[in-house]
């Protein structure tokens, strides 16, 4: 009896061990929460982020540029966090960068998700097939129908066939700015306002005079940079005349004219009489940026035709810091040839975002540019950069409104022309450059024009250019 009772509770030890072995077994099977399956820092595994790249050009001042900052704060406080903003810049010269997008814009392994266009250069992409259309979009963005954008500015992203490719976040004007200082030294008046082209020649003169240390006046002039020279050298002159570069109404470009001439003879003048600086600072790439970031805040230059943007420079954390700017320059508007209607002209243009065909994130790249292009955040930009804004409601701002000359470059908008949204301008403005540099190395005005409307009629077409 005892015997069997002792096998008997052999039998049930045995068995509720196994039992217990197998429950236990059993246990370490069960799905594991989020805590039990991380690596020990008791946090559940982050979900990949979507990576949004923004190409725009870097003029060689890095984490320094006002866009480059920009991006960097839209990045930190862009709600939707599933997405990473990040800058992809281009260092280059003006003249170099369109040519370096065109090459990325090409493939899906080197398009960036969102890319910065000059409004000039927009049709021609467009039509390249780069970019993509953002017409579907733009229905269901409420600040794009309710008036916030300035309609006008609408037309610089609005390409040939009638498609809008960008979203603009700025624009400019032109005109000279002069050294206030330097023209009192001169006997020349602070508040200048020259009626014609010879009054702009005549104050030049007189400074080269009276202060022959400083440079009388600045012009790009070189193909080194690029649209520089053409829109706000050249055409600014052009323009100026009352001459155009291409007819709207016969559809042609204009190759040869008594403008061309004109125009090209105001800067074979600047040369020849030494009027502005030497040919080895002006002709190369960096010319623009020596001109705003060192001839003008050192006291080394009396007049520049440039962009309203240059003030950006000067501002706090800007590329050459010069709180004394708003009180020591003016910005006198650029006057027509010989001071015939409407008295001066500007030549404006701007920037706008894009979304490139081969990017491989559109629908996260068009919510990241409506956040971007919000009233306060292209506020923030263009009080940055020294921009003009191209949104309605940020111009009545009077944050913006007080900013040092945003008055009165928004004034000459008034009298503003547009280079011509046309796909062969980009190929037409180069030869541009070339005429323009060549007369300022000593090629006379009348070969350099017809040198000019050699090499644009093979780029157009002999059926699509005449003379005047």
């Amino acid at each position: 009896m005892m015997l069997r009772n002792r096998k008997w509770w052999l039998f049930t030890t045995i068995v509720l061990c196994t039992s217990l072995l197998f429950g236990c077994t059993s246990n370490t099977n069960k799905p594991a929460d989020s805590k039990s399956s991380d690596p020990g820092n008791g946090k559940a595994a982050e979900a990949p982020k979507t990576t949004i790249s923004i190409t725009f050009r870097d003029d060689g001042i890095g984490e320094n540029g006002a866009l480059y900052k920009w991006i960097m704060e839209l990045a930190a406080s862009y709600p939707d966090k599933s997405v990473e903003i990040k800058p992809a810049p281009i260092q280059a010269s003006e003249g170099d960068y369109f040519a370096k997008v065109a090459l990325a814009l090409k493939s899906k392994d080197t398009a960036p998700d969102i890319v910065t266009e000059d409004t000039f250069i927009l049709n021609s992409d467009a039509s390249a097939g780069f970019l993509e259309p953002l017409d579907d979009k733009l229905k269901g963005w409420e600040d794009w129908s309710n008036g916030s954008f300035i309609e006008a500015m609408k037309k610089g992203v609005t390409a040939s066939d009638g498609k809008v490719y960008g979203v603009p976040y700025n624009t400019d004007s032109r005109g000279l700015w002069y050294n206030k200082e330097i023209f009192k030294q001169a006997g020349l008046p602070e508040d200048w306002q020259p009626k014609t082209w010879e009054d702009v020649l005549s104050a030049a003169r007189t400074i080269k005079e009276k202060a022959p240390d400083v440079v009388p006046i600045w012009m790009n002039m070189g193909k080194a940079t690029g649209e520089a020279t053409s829109m706000q050298t050249y055409e600014m002159l052009l323009y100026g005349t009352g001459e155009r570069l291409y007819d709207d109404a016969s559809g042609k470009w204009i190759i040869k004219s008594q403008g061309i001439v004109d125009a090209l003879t105001f800067i074979e003048t600047v040369n020849k009489e030494k009027l502005g600086p030497p040919l080895s600072k002006v002709l190369n790439g960096q010319a623009g940026n020596t001109a705003t970031r060192e001839y003008l805040p050192q006291g080394k230059l009396a007049i520049s035709l440039d962009g309203s943007w240059i003030t950006g420079n000067y501002f706090t954390g800007g590329a050459a810091p010069w709180p004394e700017y708003k009180d020591v320059l003016g910005f006198a508007p650029m006057p027509t040839s010989k001071g015939q209607a409407p008295g001066s002209i500007t030549l404006a243009g701007g920037w706008a975002l894009s979304i490139p065909s081969n990017s491989k994130h559109k629908e996260e790249a068009w919510d990241f540019i409506k956040y971007a292009l919000n009233k306060e955040n292209t506020q923030k930009l263009v009080m940055a950069s020294g921009n003009i804004t191209v949104r309605a409601d940020v111009a009545k701002d009077p944050e913006y409104t007080k900013m040092p000359f945003n008055e009165i470059a928004t004034e000459y908008l008034k009298n503003a022309e547009f280079r011509p949204a046309q796909e062969k301008y980009p190929e037409v403005s180069t030869q541009i450059q070339t005429m323009v540099e060549s007369v300022a190395t000593g090629t006379s005005p009348a070969d350099a024009m017809n040198k000019y409307a050699q090499d644009v009629s093979r780029i157009v077409g002999g059926d699509h250019v005449m003379e005047k």
